[in-house]
C-alpha cells in the first residue's frame, strides 16, 4: 500500500496515538508506583536548629542529601504536652496527640493501680533474646492503631513491619500492635538486642547471628576523640564548662573520653548509649534486618521504624551547645550517609521512601542561660508538693488529699475527699488557682476546665491535647519557660515551649517533591501523609492532615 494513501495515514495515525497512550499510561503506572520499604528515622532530642547550627559541617551525602532532593517542612511543632520520648515516638506514627492514643508520658501515675507505671512494660510477657528482664514489654497501652498496623490490614497482614532502637519504648511503640517485631539493645554486661514474646518466641537467626557477631567491643575500647580538631567546633561552647555533665570516672568532661577505660564505671555495654558509636551500631542492626528479612523484596510495601537514642542520651548529659552535641551530630550526619547509600544499593533509589524527624527537642541548660541573663530556672518538686499540701490544709484543714504530684500533674485522692464531704472540683479548683503563687509555676488548669473549654491556640491547647480525661490527673500544671529539674548539669525537655517542640520534619524519596515549606505543620501530620502515599486507612485515631505539597502528583 502506498504509504501517502489515505488509509494508510490513518493507519500511522492509530498506531502513533496507540503508543502515546500506553506510553503516556505506563509512564503513570510507574509513576505511581508505591514503595517497596518505608523508613521511619526518628532522631531523639533533635532541635530543628541542629540543621542549619552544624549546616556548614555536614557532608553532601547525609542530612543535605535528603533536605536538597526531599521535602523539608521548617515550622513543625509538637502540639501537645508533654514532650517526651515515648509520647513522640507514638503521635508521629499514630497520627494523634496522647488525648486518642493514650501514651500520656514515659512513666506516669496510673490512678486505678495506684502506682507509678512505664509506658511498655507487660509482665505478661518474657525476654527473648537472653535471661535478663528487660524484655517483658509490649504496646498493650497504646489505645490507637499506628501507620504500620493501617499497612498491615491493606496488605491482609502481608509485608513486615519491624522496630528497631536502643530504647525499648523507641522500638515497640512506632510499629504497633500488628508487628513482626521490635528489637531493642540491652546493654550492661548482657551486649544482647533482644525483644519481647509479644512478638517472637525465639530471636531470627540473623540476630543470633549478629548478637554473636557483634561490633560493640570495637566501639567501647577505644577513645571517642573529636571527629575534626576541636579548635574548629566553634559553634559550641568551650569543651570544659560547669554546665556539662561527665561520666563517671572523669575529672572533667572533656575531650578525650577513653571509653575502654571508663566503661567499668558506666555501665559497662551500657556506655554505648551514651557515645555516638551507639548511632553507628544502631545503623549497623538495621542493615542486618534489612538483609536478614528480606526487607524491600516482596510484592507488598514493608516498614522499617528506626530511632537513634544515643544523640538523646548526649543530650541529658552535656546539653545543647556543648562540643560533645556537635561531635555526635557530625558523626550522625556520617552514619546517616552510610545508611542512605546502603538503602540505594540494597533497595534501590526509587524503591523507598523515607521520612526523618525527632520525638522532641530540648531547652539550652538553664544554668547557661542565666549565666547570660536569660530567664531560666530549676524546680524543686519536694518543694512543690510541700507547697501543694499546705495549701489543702489552708483552705480545707486536710494536707492528705493528693495521692500524688508527678509529670506536672496533681492526682487527688479522691476517697479522702469524699470521706470528708468535700467538692472534688471545688478542692481541685483551688489548687489550680493557687498553685501559680508558687514560684515557677506559671499556669494551671483543672481536669474540669480542660473538660469543659476549648483552647484552639497557644499553650493551653497544646496541654489540652496531651490530656486524657481517662489518665490524666486532676489539676495540671504548666512550669515557666526555661524550667527542669534535677542538677544544673545537662538539659532535658517534655514543655510546650518552642525550644521543645521545634523538630526537623524531612521527606525523601519514592512519591515525594523536592522543596521546603515554612507553613506550620503538627507532628501528627505525618503518618496521614504516608497513609495517603500508600493510599491506605490512616491510623484510627487521627487528628492530622495530609501534608499534600510534599507529595507528587500523578502527572508530575
Amino acid at each position: 500500500m502506498n504509504p501517502n494513501s489515505t488509509p494508510m495515514k490513518i493507519k500511522i495515525l492509530l498506531t502513533f496515538i496507540c503508543f502515546t497512550f500506553f506510553f503516556s499510561n505506563f509512564t503513570l503506572l510507574a509513576q505511581q508506583k508505591k514503595p517497596k520499604l518505608v523508613v521511619g528515622i526518628v532522631i531523639d532530642q533533635m532541635r530543628y536548629d541542629y540543621l542549619t547550627r552544624y549546616a556548614k559541617r555536614y557532608g553532601s551525602d547525609g542530612f543535605h542529601r535528603i533536605l536538597n532532593d526531599g521535602f523539608s517542612l521548617e515550622n513543625a511543632h509538637y502540639n501537645y504536652i508533654p514532650t517526651y520520648t515515648a509520647v513522640g515516638h507514638t503521635s508521629i506514627y499514630a497520627g494523634t496527640t496522647p488525648s486518642e492514643h493514650g501514651i500520656i508520658s514515659n512513666n506516669w501515675y496510673d490512678k486505678f493501680l495506684k502506682k507509678s507505671i512505664y509506658c511498655v512494660d507487660d509482665a505478661n510477657y518474657k525476654t527473648v533474646g537472653n535471661d535478663a528482664l528487660n524484655g517483658q514489654k509490649s504496646p498493650k497501652r497504646l489505645y490507637t492503631s499506628s501507620i504500620t498496623d493501617q499497612l498491615h490490614l491493606a496488605q491482609n497482614m502481608r509485608g513486615k513491619m519491624i522496630g528497631i532502637a536502643i530504647k525499648d519504648r523507641s522500638a515497640i511503640l512506632p510499629v504497633g500492635h500488628t508487628a513482626n517485631a521490635a528489637y531493642w539493645y540491652d546493654g550492661n554486661n548482657q551486649n544482647t538486642w533482644i525483644t519481647s514474646t509479644f512478638y517472637m518466641d525465639k530471636l531470627p537467626n540473623w540476630v543470633v547471628d549478629f548478637n554473636r557477631n557483634n561490633n560493640a567491643n570495637q566501639y567501647l575500647n577505644t577513645t571517642w576523640n573529636t571527629l575534626y580538631d576541636i579548635n574548629t567546633y566553634t559553634n559550641s561552647t568551650t569543651d570544659n564548662n560547669v554546665f556539662e555533665g561527665k561520666l563517671k570516672g572523669q575529672e572533667a568532661p572533656t575531650f578525650p573520653k577513653n571509653l575502654k577505660e571508663l566503661r567499668a564505671k558506666n555501665g559497662n555495654y551500657s556506655l554505648l548509649k551514651t557515645v555516638p558509636a551507639g548511632n553507628t551500631y544502631t545503623v549497623d542492626f538495621a542493615k542486618a534486618a534489612i538483609i536478614g528479612e528480606n526487607l524491600g523484596k516482596s510484592e507488598d510495601t514493608d516498614f522499617l521504624a528506626v530511632s537513634f537514642s544515643a544523640t538523646d542520651y548526649i543530650g541529658h548529659k552535656y546539653g545543647v551547645a556543648a562540643v560533645e552535641t556537635e561531635d555526635t551530630y557530625l558523626r550522625l550526619d556520617k552514619d546517616l550517609a552510610d545508611f542512605f547509600n546502603f538503602l540505594d544499593q540494597q533497595i534501590g533509589k526509587d524503591n523507598y521512601t523515607l521520612f526523618l524527624t525527632a520525638d522532641h527537642a530540648a531547652v539550652h541548660v538553664p544554668a547557661y542561660l542565666q549565666s547570660l541573663k536569660i530567664p531560666a530556672h530549676y524546680l524543686s518538686t519536694k518543694e512543690l508538693k510541700k507547697f501543694l499540701n499546705k495549701t489543702t490544709q489552708k483552705y480545707f484543714n486536710n494536707s492528705g488529699l493528693i495521692e500524688n504530684v508527678s509529670n506536672y500533674q496533681i492526682f487527688l485522692n479522691k476517697e479522702k475527699i469524699d470521706s470528708l464531704g468535700l467538692d472534688r472540683n471545688i478542692v481541685a479548683q483551688k489548687l489550680a488557682d493557687e498553685v501559680v503563687y508558687f514560684d515557677k509555676i506559671y499556669k494551671a488548669v483543672t481536669a474540669r476546665t480542660l473538660q469543659t473549654t476549648n483552647f484552639t491556640t497557644g499553650i493551653l491547647n497544646s496541654l489540652q491535647n496531651g490530656y486524657n480525661q481517662k489518665l490524666s490527673g486532676d489539676v495540671l500544671m504548666i512550669p515557666n519557660p526555661a524550667t527542669l529539674n534535677g542538677g544544673r548539669t545537662g538539659t532535658s525537655h517534655g514543655s510546650g515551649y518552642s525550644y521543645d517542640t521545634h523538630v526537623p520534619i524531612i521527606f525523601y524519596g519514592n512519591g515525594i517533591k523536592k522543596g521546603k515549606s515554612t507553613k506550620k505543620y503538627n507532628i501528627t501530620d505525618i503518618a496521614p501523609t504516608i497513609a495517603n502515599l500508600l493510599k491506605i486507612e490512616a491510623p484510627n485515631g487521627t487528628n492530622g492532615i495530609v501534608i499534600d505539597e510534599v507529595l507528587k502528583k500523578e502527572n508530575e
